[in-house]
């Protein structure tokens, strides 16, 4: 199991940053995927970005050369960099851990989230 503490959100205006951190409850060298997913009212939750345990990212195309996800490894920590913020990023951020078992089986574990919004 892991737990994942999230912290950074908050309101900030159009064309602003913010820093999305999510802590975890152990090594994320040993998780095999982290990353973050949001998620709108009615709406599903929909990848943001993610980081493998080997450094390989993938981001969601509407977030590509404005969102960078990066981690502190000694500090347990992975964070999303925000930049050049829009109205339709605002959402609530969930940090995501995903473990796989040997038959590609995998098992997702969820933050509490925490609120983005971006409005002038």
């Amino acid at each position: 199991q892991v737990q994942l503490v999230e912290s950074g959100g908050g309101l900030v205006q159009p064309g602003g940053s913010l820093r999305l951190s999510c802590a975890a409850s152990r090594s994320i060298l040993s998780i095999n995927v982290v990353g973050w997913y949001r998620q709108a009212p009615g709406k599903q939750r929909d990848l943001v970005a993610v980081i493998a345990s080997g450094g390989r990212t993938n981001y969601a195309d509407s977030v590509k050369g404005r969102f960078t996800i990066s981690r502190d490894i000694s500090k347990n920590t992975v964070h999303l960099q925000m930049n050049s913020l829009k109205s339709e990023d605002t959402d609530v951020y969930y940090c995501n851990a995903r473990d796989y078992d040997l038959s590609y089986n995998f098992r997702d574990y969820w933050g509490q989230g925490t609120q983005v919004t971006v409005s002038s």
